[in-house]
């Protein structure tokens, strides 16, 4: 078994940071259920603000609101306006590489969807293994996504 990236929400901003909650990450159930996190899920959150990595789980907040608010420990690592990535795991077979699309959303600077994406596996006849980000039915210019989502 290898462990991939099963759900990907890149480049949110952190909207509040609540030191005396008991742990966790508050996410709008809407961007889970469209990505594919669930409640209490563990999932990994990289701040690209400041470098911190942290896991903590998903509570589920207000639907509509586009929170996303680290709560006990998790808010000494990430302050309002911190852009990060929240990240859920899965452990697959190298067979299953082939079928798995992980989704990947990736936002304004009002938390609002921008793009929705999905990561593609894919086999050649010179190679078993290929990677490319997909938008619907277009291949996504990796260098191009990396200015986008930049911003």
């Amino acid at each position: 078994m290898i462990q991939i990236i099963r759900a990907k929400l890149h480049g949110m901003r952190v909207t509040d940071a609540n030191l005396e909650y008991q742990g966790s990450i508050t996410l709008d159930p809407e961007l889970c259920e469209r990505v594919g996190i669930y409640p209490l899920e563990f999932v990994d959150i990289w701040n690209k603000s400041n470098g911190a990595r942290i896991q903590t789980y998903v509570i589920l907040g207000e639907p509509g609101s586009r929170c996303c608010v680290l709560n006990g420990s998790a808010a000494r690592h990430c302050q309002p306006g911190d852009k990060i990535i929240i990240a859920a795991r899965e452990y697959v077979t190298r067979a299953e590489l082939h079928d798995i699309k992980p989704k990947v959303l990736t936002f304004t600077k009002d938390n609002e969807i921008d793009q929705e994406l999905y990561y593609d596996v894919y086999a050649t006849e010179d190679r078993e293994f290929n990677f490319r980000i997909m938008n619907g039915d277009n291949v996504v210019d990796f260098r191009e996504s990396a200015r986008k989502t930049a911003t």
